[in-house]
């Protein structure tokens, strides 16, 4: 995946859970970030007529040693959250809470 925008930010992996979708974990995104994602969203709109599955944005998430392809989500005008699946979780030792620094590449 080529990216036309990198960025780099500390935030803190969440854990959120409900009866109907279960356990997930995942991470925000900075307001700097979030200007970009709903730029790249918008565009994304504008070129193809319509919007992506639930309005996500692809990108490639780094953190740690573990880099993988990914979707950022928009969260109801609170921003873009990003899953963490177990794969990574369990490759890099995180757990809820844990502050981590991430590399996006959009």
């Amino acid at each position: 995946m080529t990216g036309v925008d990198r960025f780099e930010f500390e935030t803190t992996l969440v854990q959120s859970t409900s009866e109907s979708h279960g356990v997930w974990h995942f991470i925000g995104v900075p307001p700097h970030v979030a200007e970009v994602l709903d730029g790249v969203a918008l565009m994304r709109r504008l070129e193809s007529g319509r919007r992506s599955g639930f309005g996500a944005v692809k990108l490639l998430v780094r953190v740690g040693a573990t880099e993988w392809p990914s979707s950022a989500f928009p969260i109801g005008g609170m921003g873009w959250s990003i899953p963490v699946s177990a794969k990574v979780r369990k490759a890099e030792k995180l757990v809820a809470g844990d502050s981590l620094t991430v590399t996006l590449t959009v």
